[in-house]
């Protein structure tokens, strides 16, 4: 149950994959909403502190997830080979996305030379930084990488509503609970 098989998803591949979801879509929320915060307001320092330090522990969690998924077998996908070759094609687009948002918020949040401190549990030290023009660089890398990925991860939902409702194939039940597609 904790690791993948040819026929589903193991709990260590579920629940990073829902943990990430989730943690992409609050720090986009998050991340628009503090760009119109106030230099007095209460949360303009507090806000950046916290999307900085889960920006970094989902980076974290992405290699993980590279990792496990690379020694991982993944479940064959279902529909015709366009289908199949799309959602190959989609889920390297995502994993590209997640990187390049969350490395071009480190340049950002590390251009001046100082590291970050992810919740004061430790700080990440600032390996790159006073680069020419970085945080504006990869401000614009991070805010357009984000908008993509946002109408990936958009477009990944739907195609995986369309498998499940229409198609009536067991997709989003794979991502759900691995007991169930272990039966086929």
């Amino acid at each position: 149950m904790w690791r993948n098989t040819r026929t589903g998803w193991g709990l260590v591949s579920i629940a990073l994959h829902w943990l990430s979801a989730l943690t992409i879509v609050g720090l986009f929320v998050l991340g628009w909403w503090m760009t119109g915060l106030g230099y007095f307001d209460p949360w303009y320092n507090r806000a950046p502190w916290w999307h900085r330090s889960i920006g970094i522990l989902l980076l974290f969690a992405t290699l993980l997830r590279i990792l496990w998924r690379l020694f991982q077998p993944t479940p064959q996908a279902q529909g015709s080979r366009f289908e199949r070759t799309a959602a190959h094609l989609g889920h390297i687009a995502l994993y590209v996305l997640m990187l390049t948002v969350l490395i071009s918020g480190y340049l950002i949040s590390t251009a001046r030379g100082r590291g970050i401190s992810v919740f004061d549990w430790f700080e990440v030290p600032a390996l790159i930084s006073r680069l020419p023009n970085q945080a504006s660089i990869a401000g614009e890398i991070h805010w357009y990488s984000a908008l993509a990925l946002m109408l990936l991860a958009a477009g990944h939902a739907m195609a995986a509503l369309k498998h499940h409702f229409i198609d009536r194939h067991d997709t989003v039940l794979r991502m759900l609970n691995p007991a169930r597609t272990r039966r086929r």
